[in-house]
């Protein structure tokens, strides 16, 4: 009796623990998730593989709904934010330094992180532990073509380039779904808006801070389904993929892995010489950003949880974090570069194509270049990777021999893109705010 009595209580403290903590719901939806596509997957081969495709699309649904609401409001939330975080700020001096540092701050970090996946997957050769001959019948038509990717610009297409960059009226920016214009249109309004006069800006002002609240509200609202969410969409992945993919190319994954993590300590290390904050700290207060972060694969997605994190538990300035999260979420993918940096010297030693010191200043360069253009959905970094091995001479089929466990080592590099976007704030605050 007493012991029953003893699991009740049990039972009871953990049921209070779930719905008090988000984050432990969704770890426990990543848990059941993992086990429910291992159950109806090809290695339990409990459930025909038809049915099973059938289960797990169904079962993903409330996953693609979550994905999908949180893109709602993420324009709105943008536009609003970085207008509002821009006029927050105390003037143009302050604006124009946060700006500078921010972006130097995301080339750097970005070279930094595609430089340290060349070097990882130099020193440990991971290619080296697969037969290429033998993985010629993997090359499906499921690889993207490098005639499906963006062409890279030449020198002379560069101002083009630039000029493509600007909105040509904000009503087709915000329609178009291009985040980068969307940033730049809300950059110049708020700019515009910081050098009226308080009283012909206010009423603006306070139209898009209602805009805001509002979507923050559906946010809240929409994340009460995330560990349902996070389940549905793990299940679907584990029993596609199935496990026998992972250990098939395991070396690889081991070393992307290892690289992502190396990279989540120099962020992690760079906020806390930033901000004084410890990394532990840092971990337990932004663990619902990454735990969502890890089971959506899009750092656009989680950009208003990434915004409200940053503001109220790191502490960080509106001023600062709406003008640099969603910049970040748009232009600062380290995860992504180093991910591809690995991934282009991981198939070039698969098919034995060698690579001298101009071809990895191409992969350092076009990695940066291409991880900085990338929007922060889910699955663009294999159609990137396509270009850049077709510029230095490896077929870009191979990328069916990692297409299969591309999308858990999407799920982790989105954890560190997130975290960058994070540790940003933390350094762009003390930069103007000494």
């Amino acid at each position: 009796m007493t012991l029953s009595r003893s699991l009740k209580n049990l039972g009871g403290q953990l049921r209070g623990l779930v719905r008090e903590r988000l984050w432990l719901q969704v770890l426990v939806g990543m848990a059941l998730g993992i086990v429910t596509g291992i159950v109806i997957g090809p290695e339990a081969n409990l459930v025909p593989p038809r049915v099973a495709l059938v289960f797990a699309n169904w079962i993903a649904l409330p996953g693609q709904l979550f994905l999908l609401s949180i893109q709602f409001v993420v324009i709105p939330l943008v536009v609003a934010s970085v207008i509002r975080g821009i006029c927050s700020g105390q003037g143009s001096a302050d604006l124009g330094r946060l700006g500078g540092w921010t972006v130097a701050y995301f080339l750097v970090t970005t070279l930094i992180a595609v430089s340290l996946g060349v070097a990882l997957a130099l020193m440990i050769e991971p290619g080296r532990f697969i037969d290429g001959a033998s993985m010629q019948m993997l090359l499906l038509t499921d690889a993207p073509s490098p005639d499906e990717a963006a062409a890279l610009p030449g020198v002379a297409d560069v101002p083009g380039v630039i000029t493509a960059l600007f909105p040509r009226d904000p009503l087709t920016s915000f329609v178009s779904g291009n985040m980068l214009q969307i940033v730049i249109t809300a950059a110049i309004f708020g700019i515009a808006l910081l050098s009226m006069p308080a009283a012909q800006s206010k009423p603006l002002m306070e139209l898009l801070a209602s805009i805001q609240a509002v979507c923050m509200v559906i946010v809240k609202w929409v994340l009460r389904f995330a560990p349902l969410a996070v389940f549905g969409l793990l299940a679907e992945i584990t029993a596609k993929v199935g496990l026998d993919t992972l250990i098939g190319t395991g070396v690889y994954v081991l070393v992307t892995v290892g690289g992502l993590a190396l990279l989540f300590l120099v962020y992690l290390l760079i906020g806390w010489v930033a901000s004084g904050m410890s990394p532990l700290r840092f971990v337990a207060n932004t663990r619902e950003v990454l735990l969502l972060a890890f089971s959506t694969s899009s750092s656009a997605a989680v950009m208003p949880v990434t915004l409200t994190t940053v503001e109220e538990k790191l502490g960080i300035e509106a001023f600062v974090a709406r003008f640099v999260i969603p910049l970040g979420t748009t232009i600062n993918m380290g995860g992504t570069a180093l991910y591809q940096g690995i991934a282009t010297i991981f198939l070039a030693q698969v098919f034995n194509v060698e690579l001298g010191l101009a071809a990895l200043v191409l992969i350092v360069v076009m990695a940066t270049g291409a991880a900085i253009g990338s929007p922060g959905t889910p699955g663009v970094g294999i159609v990137i990777l396509a270009t850049i091995l077709a510029s230095v001479g490896i077929p870009a089929a191979g990328i069916a021999i990692i297409l299969g466990v591309d999308r858990p080592l999407d799920m982790l590099r989105t954890v560190v893109n997130v975290t960058g976007d994070m540790v940003a704030c933390q350094v762009a605050a003390r930069i103007v705010r000494p």
